[in-house]
């Protein structure tokens, strides 16, 4: 967690700059080495042991690189692992309908409690380069949307509670459809 870059920092706060194509090994490694903190912080015994705040997604300015890319590392709702690695990515189109998590959102980078709803798409499209510099275009629903647009967030030097209603945290946008990730099914 020493590594985790906490929110103040100005890189926090940067849109960061487009990873140069193709990847550098250094690139490649950055991206592995973010991945297994994922998976570390994961895993109970050596989330223990080294003192990890479980996360299921790191981008690279949460470690102090200004550079366009994120991880992220989750379970879906049918137990399967969900593993992306992307460099450069764009929302290249998203849902009108919204979806927040009833509990909030948290961050590796947020060390206190942050109170209230975040309004996210509950779908968007994504297009991208993969660890091996491969061009991806992907569709992301419910809460790998949320985590998706989190992350791309903290490229654009936007934190999650830049989102939240600053007059009432639990008011959300009038005027479309917004459900609790946990009262829709198939939406």
């Amino acid at each position: 967690m020493d590594d985790i870059v906490r929110e103040g920092e100005a890189v926090l706060r940067t849109v960061a700059e487009p990873v140069g194509l193709p990847l550098q090994a250094r690139d490649q490694e950055t991206l592995q080495c973010m991945m297994q903190f994922l998976k570390n912080s994961q895993d109970p015994e050596l989330s223990a042991k080294y003192k990890l705040r479980s996360g299921v997604g790191l981008s690279a300015n949460q470690i102090g690189l200004s550079l366009r890319m994120f991880v992220m590392y989750l379970m879906d709702e049918k137990g399967n692992i969900v593993e992306h690695a992307w460099v450069n990515p764009k929302i290249i189109s998203h849902s009108v309908a919204m979806v927040y998590l009833p509990e909030g959102e948290g961050c590796l980078s947020v060390d206190r409690p942050v109170h209230g709803f975040v309004p996210r798409y509950n779908s968007v499209k994504v297009k991208g380069y993969d660890i091996s510099g491969k061009e991806v275009v992907m569709k992301f629903k419910g809460y790998q949307a949320i985590v998706v647009q989190h992350e791309i967030d903290h490229l654009d030097g936007i934190m999650f509670y830049d989102r939240i209603n600053k007059e009432n945290p639990f008011k959300l946008p009038q005027g479309i459809e917004v459900h609790s990730l946990y009262d829709q099914k198939d939406k």
